[in-house]
């Protein structure tokens, strides 16, 4: 997906309109060319290595909004507890229906449901190597190829992350086995399932990152956590699988203080920890 890299840039349109717009085309194409010109450098001289991990966990819900992975199929012990939270702010209603206060927790399957659900859970890279090629352009003074770099690392490291969700989806977990989606499909993300990433609108807690990285052992493919939680390499992903063919990416939005106490509550922990993590829902 082609779309953001030029955000990079400060260039705002669809790709591939962008190329012909009458106020930014002119600089969008000499961006993309050069773009492409370091991606064929890059290639060939195998500045950069990928590397990624997935695995699936026996899950299903407890307490309503929080999701539980288990360590096996007797779904005895909590390998890890995802602890969500649930929209509040007032909706209004379409067509005289009321939208519902999602929770991801709401696509997987509650425990006394009796459904023996799963999740899955990944981290991808494609940065290993960029920043000893990054700093050979900023001690050359070529910030512009620098730039260019990591943003063609990020792009790559999305990639990478697409391709892994569909082969998950069509292989590794199969619920999808016989998708059949070109890559114009794949970008509008017109499949079965999500791949939600700690920090975003609908998982906003990055603290999840810490127990998810351990579980995927992923220092063994290079990818680790700054005390500040964001990812190394920087061009980097990781997040959650979830199957459930109406599950969809939501912005949970401003929470009140009645759910940061009872979240406070299930994780055993001081609601002044808990306003510090999620301080911009609050």
């Amino acid at each position: 997906d082609w779309g953001p890299f030029f955000q990079t840039w400060d260039l705002a349109g669809p790709f591939p309109q962008i190329l012909k717009d009458e106020v930014v085309g002119t600089e969008a194409q000499r961006v993309f060319s050069d773009g492409k010109r370091m991606l064929q450098r890059l290639i060939e001289g195998r500045w950069l290595s990928a590397s990624g991990v997935v695995g699936f966990w026996p899950a299903n819900t407890e307490r309503d909004d929080d999701i539980v992975l288990y360590t096996d199929e007797s779904r005895s012990e909590a390998a890890l507890t995802w602890y969500g939270l649930r929209q509040q702010t007032e909706k209004q209603a379409i067509d005289g229906v009321m939208r519902p206060s999602r929770c991801l927790a709401d696509f997987v399957a509650p425990r006394d449901s009796g459904i023996a659900d799963y999740v899955g859970m990944f981290a991808v890279t494609a940065g290993l190597g960029v920043e000893k090629k990054e700093k050979y352009f900023t001690d050359d003074l070529d910030d512009y190829s620098a730039i260019m770099l990591k943003a063609l690392a990020d792009r790559l490291a999305e990639a990478f992350a697409e391709a892994m969700h569909k082969r998950v989806r069509t292989d590794l977990w199969g619920y999808a086995a016989d998708e059949a989606l070109g890559n114009d499909e794949l970008i509008k993300e017109q499949y079965r399932g999500i791949r939600p990433a700690p920090g975003y609108p609908a998982c906003p807690d990055h603290s999840v990152k810490g127990p998810m990285f351990e579980l995927l052992q992923c220092q063994e493919i290079g990818m680790g956590l700054t005390e500040s939680l964001a990812m190394t390499p920087a061009a980097s992903v990781s997040g959650f699988y979830l199957s459930h063919p109406d599950s969809t990416y939501f912005n949970v939005g401003k929470i009140g203080h009645d759910q940061l106490v009872d979240q406070a509550a299930r994780r055993q922990a001081s609601e002044s920890e808990l306003e510090r993590l999620l301080a911009p829902n609050l």
